[in-house]
């Protein structure tokens, strides 16, 4: 994906290669019956048929490095939102409802006071999201990891005939971009690497440093859901994490996007940029750059989208459009 992102430890390429050929091997799992997939690997998420109306939505997620940063700061609270939006916001792409997460925490040894305060987030995140997190793993692994990891793997449901695949749009729909909290919860290896010499207490951008990279991630479940429920016609949902508005190259259209408006870009983008001497085009494939989730609606339901939308996140605007051909443009 980058060289910076690969100097700074994180190669996307080999990364990519590893999941192609884990998905490659999982595809040839025989059951003895049908499977039950309704979508093809590498949507948002996955849905299983339970019947011919119904199916359950099933993702898994991680907070990543970002964890590395709340360690060096004492300040659990927020990853445990990050990991239920992180699950929660990609669910929700393909129309579903999420429902429940259930939470894996790896430790080397277990502190009660840093697994409270992980589950003060985890109770916040869950209430925004307005699902449940009836069960979950602690793990004691002191022989693996040196510091804590959290994971979720969350559940919804969606009416197959309802659900959004990104397959019905099509050139001149509105792509709406829905602002981002911050970095969220992704390229923070890289982030890490170009911020090493800027002390965590340093306010240039207003405020300390770390309360900025700690932003907690932006939850779009509320919203979203509401922009179903309307009478706008959605026609794709997507998540905007690692890779940027590239993400949106993995809807089910083939189509390309023009984005010629994009959502202003928060500063810490522009310090990771200059202090890391990483070049523009790497950030917008590393970063989201300031827009968190994107909502593709047909052309003549863009302001009723909008106006639902930004009930909840009132710097959502249209950012550009659907276009013949392929790949993501951003003016």
């Amino acid at each position: 994906m980058s060289d910076a992102y690969a100097r700074a430890g994180v190669d996307q390429r080999a990364a990519d290669a590893a999941v192609a050929a884990i998905v490659a091997e999982l595809g040839r799992i025989d059951t003895g019956r049908e499977s039950r997939q309704v979508l093809r690997s590498g949507h948002y998420a996955n849905v299983l048929r339970i019947d011919e109306r119904r199916g359950i939505a099933l993702c898994t997620d991680g907070v990543g490095t970002k964890l590395a940063l709340a360690e060096q700061l004492g300040r659990w609270e927020g990853v445990g939102i990050d990991c239920i939006a992180m699950n929660v916001n990609d669910v929700i792409c393909v129309g579903a409802e999420p429902l429940a997460m259930l939470d894996y925490i790896a430790v080397p040894a277990a502190d009660s006071e840093v697994l409270r305060a992980v589950a003060v987030g985890l109770r916040r995140g869950a209430e925004l999201a307005g699902i449940e997190i009836p069960g979950g793993e602690l793990a004691q692994l002191g022989d693996l990891v040196s510091g804590l990891d959290l994971v979720g793997a969350c559940f919804g449901i969606v009416e197959l005939s309802e659900m959004i695949t990104g397959g019905r749009i099509e050139p001149g729909d509105a792509v709406i971009g829905l602002p981002s909290s911050g970095l969220h919860s992704n390229g923070y290896t890289l982030a890490r690497r170009a911020l090493a010499d800027v002390p965590l207490d340093d306010e240039r951008l207003g405020r300390p440093l770390g309360d900025v990279l700690l932003e907690p991630t932006e939850i779009y479940v509320r919203a979203t859901l509401e922009l179903l429920a309307s009478p706008a016609d959605v026609r794709g949902l997507a998540h905007i994490t690692s890779g940027g508005l590239e993400n949106l190259l993995r809807l089910g259209a083939d189509v390309g996007y023009e984005i010629d408006d994009p959502l202003p870009v928060p500063p810490i983008f522009e310090l990771i940029a200059e202090l890391g001497g990483v070049p523009g085009e790497e950030m917008q494939r590393v970063f989201n750059m300031g827009c968190g989730f994107c909502c593709m609606v047909a052309a003549g339901d863009e302001e009723a989208a909008l106006e639902v939308l930004r009930a909840h996140h009132p710097g959502a605007r249209r950012i550009g459009a659907a276009a013949a051909g392929g790949g993501v443009a951003v003016g």
